[in-house]
């Protein structure tokens, strides 16, 4: 009886695994197998259940960071991580009290805000990028440089 739960577990896990493609359920679906192999020997149903949590543990976190670095290597990188520290061009007026403010980034557009409220920076004023908030640039006064 042992046998057919140990199949049921590890059909199931299986069919989790295909349909959510997350690398988890797969790790727990090797340690039930572990754990019917175990049953079948005739090994008592607290060797299996010990098997079977080792050796999906085991297998989660020791060997999932390689096959999730092997299944998806390339990194696909956004505008988003690239525009920390660049420097912009202010093409309208950045006051957070109105609600205003624009720049220049690698040729596109940005909505921009002052890190601090009480800055100001007129149009041709250089800053920084500090941080992203939603589709706006966080940014900060850049020496007082202007084009």
């Amino acid at each position: 009886m042992e046998v057919l739960i140990w199949l049921g577990i590890m059909i199931l896990l299986l069919i989790i695994e295909a349909i959510t493609v997350g690398l988890t359920t797969i790790w727990f679906a090797a340690g039930a197998l572990v754990a019917l192999i175990a049953s079948m020997l005739g090994a008592g149903i607290t060797v299996q259940a010990l098997l079977f949590f080792a050796v999906s543990l085991i297998l989660l976190f020791f060997t999932r960071p390689i096959a999730v670095r092997y299944i998806n290597p390339q990194k696909i990188r956004t505008n988003y991580e690239d525009t920390i520290d660049k420097t912009v061009k202010i093409t309208r007026c950045v006051n957070n009290k109105n609600s205003t403010g624009t720049a220049v980034l690698n040729g596109l557009e940005w909505t921009v805000r002052m890190q601090d409220d009480n800055i100001v920076l007129q149009e041709g004023a250089l800053a920084r990028v500090v941080a992203v908030e939603g589709v706006k640039l966080i940014l900060v006064p850049e020496e007082d440089k202007i084009l």
